[in-house]
């Protein structure tokens, strides 16, 4: 009887915490050759034989249209009014990282692994620790590190007041190696967790590169491809597994001595 209780109970406590984590955004279900919901990326992804510059090596397969891609490379671009200079000239050799950085989120059909539901006004689906390649990272930062910027996380916390970012009273201008003093900082901090630096290096199946060479072909459909396995295994939420072990442990305490 006594052991009866305990399983009764023992499911009710993870019914609970099962619950709790439903509170959480939510992935999508659809994994593989998907477009984000949100402000400028199209329904479906699909040929663009006419992509912009960086945005190029996803003309076969985008998110992105040809304008978007257009805009991307410009400065204060209707896209998101975003000002790279908003602490002076950004140095090309760094501003290219971004601009990259950009045509990723907007033409990549390949991140769907990583798309979570959000209460924004301006999108409904964002990215979360997108498995960057280490060396995509390294570069970004080393390219960086000399350009100047205010601020660790460039989501919010801006002065929009001029149509246009800048930085907030009080925040000063310093080296970006003073707010990101490592590659995992920049990657991990700039966009609230989008991206989460990888173990893993180019090539190896196993990270998103934002760097590509068309030619061989798109590697990150093989990433999202592993990723969409993973999540589809039908493991159970982070953390629950744990959970039921203690839980276990301590009732069988309580009721049995």
């Amino acid at each position: 009887m006594a052991w009866r209780m305990t399983q009764l109970l023992l499911l009710a406590l993870v019914a609970a915490a099962w619950g709790a984590q439903s509170g959480t955004p939510q992935a999508r279900t659809d994994l593989l050759n998907v477009c984000m919901n949100a402000k400028h990326h199209k329904t479906k992804p699909g040929p663009e034989d006419k992509l912009h510059d960086q945005c190029s090596p996803w003309k076969k397969n985008a998110c992105c249209s040809v304008n978007t891609s257009q805009e991307a490379h410009k400065d204060i671009s209707y896209l998101y009014r975003f000002n790279w200079d908003h602490c002076g000239k950004m140095e090309p050799a760094c501003k290219r990282h971004f601009i990259q950085d950009t045509c990723l989120y907007e033409c990549s059909p390949n991140l769907g692994p990583w798309i979570q539901e959000v209460n924004q006004s301006w999108r409904k689906e964002r990215v979360l620790n997108v498995p960057l390649c280490k060396e995509d990272c390294q570069i970004w930062w080393e390219d960086c590190r000399t350009s100047y910027t205010c601020k660790t996380n460039w989501h919010k916390g801006w002065n929009w007041t001029s149509g246009y970012n800048q930085c907030p009273v009080r925040a000063a201008c310093h080296r970006f190696d003073f707010y990101f003093p490592t590659p995992a900082a920049l990657c991990n901090e700039i966009w609230s967790h989008s991206f989460k630096v990888s173990n893993y290096g180019r090539g190896s199946g196993r990270c998103i590169q934002m760097w590509f060479d068309p030619a061989q072909g798109n590697p990150n459909e093989e990433v999202a491809k592993f990723y969409a396995e993973t999540t589809n295994s039908g493991a159970m939420p982070q953390g629950i597994g744990p959970l039921l072990l203690n839980l276990t442990q301590i009732l069988q305490r309580w009721f049995l001595g």
